[in-house]
């Protein structure tokens, strides 16, 4: 099969590079092609940034003779810059649906998310029915829930004559290598990512209760659904749900009783003074998504996760400890002094658009 793959050099683009069987024939397309080692060396590259103009005709020209495209491509910062995260997000899934259909794509894979439905069961499952009107609060929610609002109108608009689309929704996505991609996503310049796993304390509300699956176990949904030709949602989490007292004891760390309000104030006013680079919205998303009834992805793809949740959690922080990494960009290293020099010459990471 020839597969395409947008953002195959991140985080999950990565795990499924590791997961694809060697005969299929593969593309990426990002906006900083990997140099050719490891995982990478396998993929025919095309550098394209979706938001620009021409993306949907440059797309078009990487789509031929496409099989399968898995649509993995979105951004996390700038969180300041919430325009340009729109037209990545948005406005690049528009743009690949477009392409798809325009070169008649055998089959689109998108990846949605857990942020994509909307609140009112917190702390309890919910299967691919519930609303996808995603938490108003949360830029990166509001995008998802877009994004699969498109499709809706795609697939209803065109019937029969649309392409197969799959969506994947999973929980909070982890693994070992993208430990300093994460770290420099979201950690403060000067804070040593090393420091994460010794933390002696976690201030958090109790009543934290999340999703989470390890990439690894995301990309085996995605292969399994890539060779089942399937379509419509599939929710991906690992068990057991992550609790506040979970996390405390994966890091060893004592869990105190900080109210989500609390912790949300302060979490805006330090984003607002550009001490940290995660606005408010992703700690709202953390306090309203539902928890992932997986049925469907097991009885229809034969899909179960290999990791449990603590044992992903435990994975990421093993390489949070250990600054791994790969040679992908979004992977690459988290370095403090590069971070501190990128802050003067290109602007925060909350601000530029290549992080």
């Amino acid at each position: 099969m020839r597969i395409v793959i947008t953002g195959a050099s991140g985080n999950v683009g990565t795990a499924v590079l590791r997961a694809l069987p060697p005969e299929h024939d593969v593309v990426g397309v990002v906006r900083r092609p990997p140099p050719p080692d490891g995982v990478y060396q396998r993929v025919d590259w095309h550098p394209l940034d979706l938001t620009d103009p021409d993306a949907p005709a440059r797309l078009r020209h990487v789509f031929e003779r496409a099989d399968a495209v898995i649509h993995l491509a979105w951004g996390f910062q700038p969180t300041r810059d919430v325009d340009y995260l729109n037209r990545l997000g948005v406005g690049g899934t528009s743009a690949v649906l477009q392409a798809a259909h325009a070169q008649g794509v055998g089959q689109l894979i998108h990846m949605s998310s857990v942020g994509t439905y909307a609140a009112g069961r917190y702390g309890q499952r919910v299967d691919e029915s519930w609303p996808t009107t995603g938490i108003d609060t949360s830029p990166y929610s509001r995008d998802k829930s877009a994004a699969e609002s498109a499709l809706d109108e795609y697939e209803s608009r065109l019937g029969s004559s649309a392409i197969p689309i799959a969506r994947m929704r999973p929980g909070f996505i982890l693994q070992r290598a993208a430990a300093s991609g994460l770290m420099r996503y979201g950690l403060p310049e000067y804070v040593p990512m090393q420091l994460v796993p010794l933390l002696p304390l976690l201030p958090l509300d109790r009543k934290l209760c999340i999703p989470i699956i390890h990439a690894d176990d995301v990309a085996a949904a995605i292969v399994l659904a890539v060779e089942n030709h399937a379509t419509g949602p599939y929710n991906l989490s690992a068990e057991p749900p992550m609790g506040r007292d979970d996390v405390a004891e994966v890091l060893g760390a004592r869990p105190v009783h900080v109210p989500s309000a609390v912790l949300g104030t302060l979490v805006d006013l330090s984003w607002r003074a550009r001490l940290q680079h995660i606005d408010r919205g992703w700690l709202d998303l953390a306090f309203s998504v539902p928890l992932l009834d997986c049925t469907r992805a097991r009885t229809q793809l034969g899909w179960a996760p290999a990791w449990t949740a603590t044992e992903a959690l435990a994975d990421l922080l093993e390489g949070v400890a250990q600054q791994s990494h790969t040679s992908s960009a979004p992977l690459r290293r988290r370095s403090i002094l590069d971070l501190l020099r990128r802050d003067v010459t290109d602007g925060l990471i909350s601000s530029r658009r290549l992080p």
